[in-house]
């Protein structure tokens, strides 16, 4: 059983700092995703794992060897590429062989390890076929097959399914957590998708402009965001965030916070250091409830999505986004009532973004 361990990463290009001290910890057959926006440094930290880029700083190790000085075909990894990168002139067997006939492996062990791996993804059929004869969902098969032959100890994959139709790349998720499961090793999965992200993995590694924002399950991350950021980028809807302030006249008892929409109880384990302390309130899209106790509220924007109802509204003149039942039966300019759900806010600095409620 093997990992990965990363121990103050850094990378940089010039004047820009594109890995900036990361620290992972990742274990033997976990799959971990690396998460961001484009341009945070996950695609440059994938490299520097694969050996394609070289860190400035920091240690890299698999298994416990420190691999910051071996090429690539040292490192017992294997690695899926976005684009495939399929040899158009080879057919699905020679594509799959291929880094079998560079290690030099007999015909038999070529043919047993090419058997194996196309029973593993259901390839038996395409072995003859050239990549431009089959689907894309067919060629990531093939990248995922040669990949698999090498039997690496580590598995890196870049954002291998975002050429994909949204239906086949729900059907690829599945597909990669069975085989990841079936295989036993680890997978470390780049990608700008959120849903990949919290569907596929054990834990997310979530990245900012080169530096490491949290690494955790994929619903401690959604449950309890390290900072602003993770709580704004994890979720679809996004978060809505209204500022406030707690009392410092003394009016309001310890814990409640003031806000344009009203005073608020808060009752997590918050501790303010002071009266008076400004704050942003974070309030996911499923924690805004709709009964006669709660605020007056402007109906904006509809937007159906089948199973349920995107409901943008004009709150006390903070643009909030709610979901409901798609039964409901709302228009544009209605006036509804709402509140949030207390023990489901999320309260932040509002200077360096990081989470104050411990629950």
């Amino acid at each position: 059983m093997s990992g990965l361990t990363l121990r103050n990463v850094t990378k940089v290009f010039g004047s820009t700092t594109a890995v900036d001290g990361i620290d992972l910890d990742i274990g033997g057959n976990e799959f971990v995703s690396i998460l961001g926006p484009s341009g945070c440094g996950k695609t440059t930290l994938l490299r520097m794992l694969a050996g394609l880029e070289q860190p400035d700083s920091g240690e890299i190790s698999i298994a416990g060897k420190i691999v910051n000085d071996l090429p690539p075909s040292q490192r017992d990894i294997a690695m899926v590429f976005q684009t495939y990168a399929l040899y158009p002139h080879m057919t699905v067997a020679g594509n799959i062989e291929y880094p079998l006939r560079k290690r030099g492996l007999s015909k038999a062990a070529r043919q047993e390890k090419l058997e194996q791996a196309a029973e593993l993804l259901q390839l038996g059929e395409l072995l003859r076929r050239k990549p431009r004869e089959l689907s894309g969902g067919q060629q990531q098969r093939v990248a995922l097959g040669r990949a698999m032959v090498r039997d690496p100890q580590v598995f890196l994959l870049d954002e291998p399914l975002s050429n994909l139709d949204a239906k086949l790349r729900a059907h690829m998720r599945a597909e990669l957590i069975r085989l990841q499961r079936r295989i036993c090793r680890t997978m470390v999965y780049v990608t700008h998708d959120q849903l990949e992200a919290m569907t596929m993995s054990d834990r997310i590694a979530v990245i900012r402009n080169g530096r490491l924002q949290q690494f955790a399950p994929p619903q401690e991350v959604y449950d309890k965001p390290a900072n602003e950021f993770v709580a704004g980028f994890i979720g679809t809807p996004p978060m809505n965030f209204i500022d406030g302030r707690l009392a410092a006249d003394g009016s309001f008892r310890h814990g409640e916070l003031r806000l344009d929409l009203g005073v608020l109880q808060l009752t997590q384990g918050f501790q303010p250091a002071a009266d008076g302390t400004p704050v942003r309130l974070g309030i996911r899209p499923e924690a805004l409830c709709f009964d006669d106790d709660g605020e007056s509220a402007r109906v904006t924007v509809i937007e159906p999505v089948g199973h349920e109802l995107i409901v943008m509204l004009d709150y006390f003149g903070v643009e909030m986004t709610a979901r409901v039942a798609p039964n409901c039966e709302w228009s544009v300019d209605d006036e509804v009532r709402l509140r949030p759900v207390i023990d489901q806010l999320h309260i932040f600095d509002p200077d360096d973004g990081r989470r104050l409620n411990a629950e």
